[in-house]
């Protein structure tokens, strides 16, 4: 966490102001891909103290109503009991039988926001939204109808800028409602210094820290990114390989995947099927389909074999056996 540390101090004063306030305190995380917004989010998760997190992301290649929930339900496992009609419920779930009878856009948003209320219990949250730029509609608003409920939660959103978005004017509209939230926290994630790259190298090698130069060498070749830095002092494996390490060719356009997303594309390049992964990783079916489904979007991919070939190509086969 060098270069964050301040930043993660506001997201835990924004957790104590959820102790304080009682209700939602929203902390948004932007910045482009490969700057560490999902391990700032991974880190302020461990530096809370909840009894309740709910977590969820764009479900599918084209975002559908209420991806959000539906992931966050998904997550919970076994559904609870809540006061929400079952085919309401079942919209909101994106359960595979729906009704055909539709609840308008206003109710299925008042019953998403009582569903997620019923969820929490008043008991201390955190409400993870996974990048909020890749969410369809639905969730937008509904996330934006959270920032100001009275529950004890605090709202951990990540997203890329709002040019970058499914929906630009609706997203930039809900950060901006989220942003101004009472107590809420912004932050948006640059690229890491020269020194900032430095004390990484230091903190990482110790006394074998390489000298200044091959530091500022590190610096240009990854434009001070975090994920490439990660990844090229795991290529140069010492401090003696940095001043001729470069980065391998899938880097060099390579988006934010998680640990996981690595796993399941490396899994794909292998040739499994849904249930294989499952099998494979100890997750679900349905959460297999949430990473391929955000590996389409992120690889621009139109089909699960495009992104094995994509995986193919930058030789992330072996990541799926890690």
């Amino acid at each position: 966490m060098v270069g964050r540390t301040d930043a993660l101090d506001e997201l835990r004063g924004a957790w104590e102001r959820v102790g304080t306030r009682k209700k939602c305190v929203p902390a948004v995380i932007t910045g482009l891909p490969g700057t560490g917004k999902t391990t700032l989010a991974a880190a302020a998760l461990q530096v809370t103290t909840p009894q309740v997190v709910l977590s969820g992301s764009a479900r599918l290649h084209s975002p559908a109503p209420y991806d959000w929930l539906a992931a966050a339900l998904a997550d919970l496992g076994t559904r609870p009991e809540l006061p929400v009609p079952p085919d309401a419920l079942a919209w909101l779930a994106q359960d595979p039988d729906v009704p055909r009878e539709r609840y308008t856009p206003d109710a299925l948003l008042r019953l998403a926001v009582t569903t997620v209320r019923t969820l929490v219990g008043g008991r201390p949250a955190v409400l993870v939204v996974e990048d909020l730029h890749a969410l369809d509609p639905a969730s937008l608003n509904l996330i934006g109808e959270l920032a100001g409920a009275d529950l004890p939660a605090l709202v951990l959103v990540t997203s890329r800028p709002p040019d970058e978005a499914v929906s630009p004017l609706l997203t930039a509209r809900v950060l901006a409602r989220l942003s101004g939230a009472p107590g809420a926290v912004r932050q948006h994630l640059g690229a890491l210094t020269a020194g900032q790259v430095t004390q990484i190298l230091d903190h990482v090698y110790g006394d074998s820290c390489p000298p200044a130069d091959v530091a500022e060498a590190v610096w240009r070749r990854t434009g001070g990114n975090p994920y490439r830095l990660t990844e090229l002092i795991a290529m140069a494996g010492g401090p003696e390989a940095l001043a001729d390490a470069t980065l391998p060719t899938y880097l060099q356009d390579q988006p934010e995947l998680t640990a996981r997303e690595r796993e399941v594309i490396g899994c794909l390049a292998e040739g499994m099927s849904n249930k294989q992964i499952a099998r494979a990783l100890g997750i679900s079916v349905r959460t297999v389909t949430v990473h391929v489904s955000n590996l389409l979007r992120k690889t621009g991919a139109a089909s699960r074999t495009e992104a094995a070939l994509w995986a193919v190509q930058r030789d992330l086969r072996a990541t799926a056996a890690s």
